[in-house]
């Protein structure tokens, strides 16, 4: 049995069946400075202990969490995270909460170990319970501890509007597009240079296991806290999604380079090449995705498809990159042009409620292509 505490116990025991005083050093792991950005946006990284635990603790203020490690992002296989969070305004801790260890999402060359990240909302306290797998707990597991700021101030436009469908068939609209400015992305953290493939054949749907329940005037923060773990806490060169579609269906711009162009991103690991990632902000696994969801998600894929001439209920090849996707490196595999993350990788990803309305998307999207 697992003990759930009051906000004002913070020195008793959360992950273990025995209590730790929260003055064993052990038990009380040290916080590294922050790493801000533009806009008062900050990671805060705090030590988990070698038996894999943070105790609960007052911590700076965060919105979205994830726990990262050193080495194979398969160390933890087999093992288990839990997390809780108190809530800064009411001082409540939440249930636990279990978060995703696989390399859901990520580039072909995962630099270390993350788990999926959690939306906790504004929060100021965490405890955290690591299980190890076969192979033990790894080295490094670290909490990392995300508050997105206001967003730096933009730029240049910070929408894109929509824009007929051209004369070549097939074609659709261009949706409205929440530029990264629109959603305050510091454009500092992330690497400067742009990486292209070659055309955009497939697009792979994503949720982003986070909260489902969120407003929507909160998916820019939402957004920003994404891109700050994957940039500054899992080492990727920026946000691993091509685009992102909030529970309203606004759309919005993903990793930098352009939304015409067929850019390099980090979402579907051994097949990031001539496809694009599209996540669904919130978790799909029994909870129904919005209609206004499915039709972003169709219209930003019939777009984008479009493009390069693709017909979004058509079948393309796509050839994989690494033995840890589904396919073994070097496999042509045949993908609807709308596919899930799961179609690709071992995963749950989109979310068993979400992947069972693609064949509906697909037909949308075919429909907007004429």
């Amino acid at each position: 049995m697992r003990i759930s505490l009051p906000a004002a116990a913070l020195a008793c025991c959360t992950a273990a069946l025995l209590c730790q005083p929260s003055v064993a050093v052990a038990d009380s792991p040290v916080a590294s400075a922050p790493r801000t950005s533009a806009g008062g946006g900050s990671v805060t990284s705090v030590a988990l202990t070698p038996g894999g635990r943070v105790i609960p603790r007052a911590t700076r203020a965060f919105e979205l969490l994830g726990v990262v490690w050193d080495g194979s992002p398969a160390a933890l296989a087999g093992g288990s995270v839990r997390v809780r969070t108190r809530d800064a305004v009411t001082g409540r801790w939440s249930d636990w909460h279990t978060l995703e260890t696989d390399a859901v999402d990520g580039p072909d060359t995962v630099p270390h170990g993350a788990t999926a990240p959690l939306w906790a909302g504004r929060s100021d306290g965490v405890a955290v319970d690591v299980r190890p797998g076969p192979a033990g707990l790894p080295r490094g597991l670290r909490v990392e501890l995300v508050d997105p700021g206001q967003g730096a101030a933009p730029v240049d436009a910070r929408t894109l509007p929509e824009r007929p469908a051209g004369p070549a068939a097939p074609a659709a609209p261009r949706p409205g597009i929440v530029t990264r400015a629109g959603w305050g992305a510091d454009e500092s953290i992330r690497e400067q240079g742009f990486v292209y493939t070659g055309a955009v054949r497939v697009t792979f749907v994503h949720h982003t296991a986070t909260a489902t329940d969120y407003a929507c005037s909160d998916a820019p923060r939402l957004i920003r806290s994404i891109y700050q773990y994957h940039v500054q806490s899992n080492g990727w060169r920026d946000i691993g999604y091509n685009f992102l579609v909030d529970r309203c269906g606004t759309i919005y711009e993903g990793r930098a380079g352009g939304v015409d162009q067929p850019v390099f991103g980090a979402h579907t690991l051994g097949f990031n090449t001539n496809s694009s990632g599209i996540a669904a902000i919130g978790t799909y696994s029994s909870d129904d995705p919005p209609q206004e969801l499915q039709d972003g998600l169709a219209k930003i894929s019939a777009w984008k498809l479009g493009l390069t001439g693709r017909t979004a209920d058509g079948t393309y090849q796509l050839t994989s990159g690494s033995d840890a996707s589904r396919y073994p490196k070097g496999t042509v595999v045949d993908f609807d042009a709308i596919s899930g993350h799961r179609d690709g990788f071992a995963t749950e990803c989109p979310g068993d409620a979400l992947y069972s309305r693609l064949p509906a998307i697909r037909g949308t999207a075919a429909g907007l292509q004429g």
